[in-house]
């Protein structure tokens, strides 16, 4: 049987400024009962748990932090960087740790900053596997948002989850983003849904709420919510308009698709 799709805010794009414990409760309020966030080494730890507790919520996912994977003299830093990011997410019982990948290195070929990313995250493996948290690898745009990022499209992070071969390293598949990349955004998310571990949403153009914009995201969830994916779908996005008011509305939606 197809799972409940789970719905999950970036308190840190929908509630930009505004206070963690007051941000938290706008969720709960909501109706999700999960929220994620960026940097966790810029928050107090327990300050958030306390706010996670108190509303009664969990902690989809964080990001680990941002050092190359393309660049083989930076994997012993990143591999450092992703213990630490582990040990933090143990501590917040979050399931899922996001990682940029780094701009692409002029005078380097791609097939060897591809094969460098396949290299980091196959040693990276082993302490994901001990610690059952995943890892999932992010594609982002270049047209808009992340001139100069070397991991664009979603087809070659799917071929380097192939070949890295983890069962704990993953995709994270941002809607918004592979609309501008590459479009025909339910085949591609649906070709390969066993390799990703989350997802991202937000509307285009604009990147603002799910509502508005070419994106039909109620099409698009029920899709996903037709396959076998059990993760969670975080909506970051900067609202134009009342956040609270569009989070219910979106809310509703994964009650229709569930």
């Amino acid at each position: 049987m197809p799972n409940q799709l789970k719905p999950s805010v970036c308190i840190d794009a929908v509630f930009e400024n505004v206070p963690m414990g007051d941000a938290v409760k706008s969720v709960a309020d909501a109706g999700i009962k999960a929220f994620e966030f960026w940097c966790w080494w810029e928050k107090d730890l327990d300050e958030l748990i306390q706010h996670r507790d108190a509303n009664g919520m969990s902690i989809s996912a964080c990001c680990t932090k941002f050092i190359s994977l393309v660049d083989p003299e930076k994997r012993s830093e990143y591999l450092a960087g992703l213990e630490e990011s582990i040990a933090a997410a143990k501590q917040l019982n979050c399931p899922v740790l996001i990682s940029q990948v780094g701009d692409f290195r002029p005078g380097v070929s791609r097939q060897e900053q591809h094969q460098s990313l396949i290299d980091g995250l196959k040693a990276a493996a082993p302490m994901l596997e001990a610690s059952g948290v995943t890892l999932v690898i992010e594609p982002l745009n270049e047209l808009v948002d992340h001139a100069g990022y070397y991991l664009v499209r979603s087809d070659e992070a799917f071929e380097i989850i192939d070949a890295v071969n983890s069962p704990r390293v993953k995709v994270v598949f941002d809607i918004y983003h592979q609309q501008i990349s590459e479009g025909h955004v339910i085949h591609n998310l649906m070709q390969h849904v066993d390799k990703i571990g989350h997802f991202h949403a937000a509307g285009n153009p604009g990147r603002h709420e799910l509502t508005v914009g070419e994106l039909n995201y109620e099409q698009i969830f029920a899709a996903i919510q037709s396959s076998e994916y059990d993760g969670y779908v975080g909506l970051e996005y900067w609202p134009k308009h009342d956040p609270n008011e569009g989070l219910r509305e979106v809310a509703r939606w994964f009650t229709a698709v569930s």
